[in-house]
């Protein structure tokens, strides 16, 4: 395995930092975003590229202006919306989404501990989630880990690791579409969408699955692998669905009809209620892979990249 080195550079303005490694800027997190609040205003991971440059990601799509890269969400928290765009409530008119003054929005307040510079580079973030009441309904610390760059296989990794604690006066219910009565509608949590050239792109998963067949299924990880617009080629995108402290299991929300996309979601169809004071962890990882492959050679990269 060639061992590639990571570098993290901070803008002058404090707003952003970019993640780089064999001379490409992988990955862009950008933590003070200028999002309109209707967007439930969010730090994200883009523009996201594999080792070679090519672009794994999208920002804000026409279809959903709210879809950033790689971006840690929550559809329905309680009251509130930190997801974007309109809320599900089952029963309203048409498809039942409804704009609603309930965005809530997650406010950097500062870095901890960061390794900038190695093998591997990581940064620790403690954030305010701030509900539309202008009220602090949970602290994050999140930890996000660039690793196992490989030029030779054209793989690179992140790690990405939270800590939600409940610090509201009374208990958050951490719910989705699905959970409040939308079938196959799971999306929360940590959510990648695709570039909008991967529409209709193969979706592998862990277990046999395929396809619209990986919606609501649990499994260890998932992958969509598709061909780029502008270059030649394509690339693969493999997350892995995780841990997390809740009883509830983490399902898969992955697709590529109409869009690309895969998140690992915490409460794919049912809420998960964090008392005040208790704390929800997660931890995903993604691995970008500079090529596109077939499950016969996924499967031994899938294992290898096991956490």
């Amino acid at each position: 395995m060639s061992d590639t080195h990571f570098r993290i550079e901070h803008d002058e303005a404090g707003t952003k930092f970019v993640v780089s490694a064999a001379g490409t800027d992988l990955a862009t997190y950008v933590y003070r975003p200028d999002s309109p609040l209707e967007e439930s205003p969010k730090p994200y991971l883009y523009p996201l590229k594999t080792l070679s440059g090519a672009p794994v990601g999208v920002y804000r799509p026409w279809d959903h202006r709210w879809h950033k890269g790689l971006q840690m969400t929550w559809s329905h928290l309680s009251s509130d919306n930190f997801w974007g765009g309109p809320t599900f409530e089952q029963g309203a008119p048409g498809h039942g989404y409804v704009w609603r003054e309930n965005h809530g929005r997650q406010v950097h307040r500062g870095f901890g501990r960061q390794d900038d510079r190695g093998i591997e580079v990581s940064i620790s973030e403690v954030l305010d989630w701030v509900a539309s009441s202008d009220e602090v309904w949970i602290d994050e610390t999140r930890t996000l880990r660039f690793h196992s760059a490989d030029t030779e296989d054209g793989v690179w990794a992140l790690d990405f690791t939270t800590d939600l604690t409940n610090v509201h006066r009374v208990p958050l219910e951490l719910g989705s579409p699905t959970a409040h009565g939308r079938p196959n509608a799971g999306y929360t949590g940590l959510f990648w969408r695709g570039p909008r050239a991967w529409t209709g792109a193969d979706v592998i998963a862990d277990g046999g699955h395929e396809g619209d067949a990986v919606m609501g299924t649990q499994g260890a990880w998932a992958a969509i692998t598709g061909e780029h617009d502008e270059i030649d080629g394509g690339a693969t995108v493999l997350a892995y669905a995780g841990t997390t402290t809740a009883a509830v299991p983490l399902k898969w929300f992955a697709r590529s009809s109409a869009f690309a996309c895969l998140n690992p979601s915490p409460a794919f169809d049912t809420e998960i209620k964090l008392e005040p004071g208790e704390t929800l962890s997660l931890s995903h990882r993604f691995v970008f892979i500079d090529r596109m492959v077939d499950r016969r050679e996924l499967e031994p990269i899938a294992q290898r990249f096991t956490p």
